[in-house]
């Protein structure tokens, strides 16, 4: 019987994804003994090399976590603005995505949203309850994430630039709906792209104080009664 998904490395670190005949690429990085694992979630396939994921992702790895970045869409689907606001779609493919990367591995893991990515981690982390050992947004859209925002227990870290006031107000809006441990973090001179100097840094630092105190539980297998 032909299976729904099929996800298989390829080369040393690129990851390839077959889900329902969709192909879509990514990048596995695990240092030796990793402690944690954590998934990034973007809402196009624009920024999986991009200096500011990649940043974040090196630094991560520094500390001993393992990094996995995909694109959520293919070549084609990307080229489709619309698709970048289909949480529903991007949830689906993190799920499958995120069931893949934990079974087998024992590794506790968390999540890294960026856009409207930062609502499908938060989906995903509520889906798989205690599964997802917690959730950092950068410019992210959490206030898409719907009635997850309401149920999801994994502790939620939401970064924006003090200069991005649009994505401040959607993001204060977000933590009023949840009802576990979240927090807000205004890095102030920042824009939405964290572009001006040191502001990264200050991205980076934060981002690693959290999987420090939240990615550590080792977690159970991840079985397709969650996907349910």
């Amino acid at each position: 019987m032909q299976t729904k998904e099929n996800i298989y490395l390829t080369d040393q670190n690129q990851v390839k994804i077959e889900i329902q005949g969709v192909h879509l690429n990514g990048e596995l990085l695990l240092p030796h003994e990793a402690k944690g694992l954590v998934i990034f979630s973007q809402g196009n396939g624009s920024g999986i090399f991009g200096s500011a994921n990649q940043m974040v992702a090196k630094s991560l790895r520094d500390k001993g976590f393992g990094t996995l970045l995909f694109d959520p869409f293919t070549k084609e689907e990307n080229m489709i603005y619309e698709n970048r606001f289909n949480i529903d779609l991007l949830t689906s493919r993190l799920l499958a995505v995120t069931k893949w990367a934990v079974n087998g591995r024992g590794l506790p893991v968390g999540f890294f949203g960026t856009g409207t990515g930062a609502a499908s981690a938060l989906r995903v982390a509520r889906i798989l309850d205690n599964k997802v050992m917690c959730v950092v947004s950068r410019g992210g859209r959490a206030d898409l994430a719907g009635d997850a925002l309401q149920e999801i227990k994994s502790p939620v870290l939401l970064i924006a630039g003090g200069l991005d006031s649009p994505i401040i107000e959607l993001n204060q809006r977000a933590m009023h709906e949840m009802s576990g441990k979240g927090m807000l973090l205004i890095i102030p001179g920042a824009s939405h792209l964290f572009e001006e100097e040191g502001k990264m840094e200050r991205v980076v630092d934060a981002t690693l104080q959290w999987y420090e105190a939240y990615l550590k539980r080792p977690v159970s297998v991840i079985s397709d009664e969650n996907s349910k």
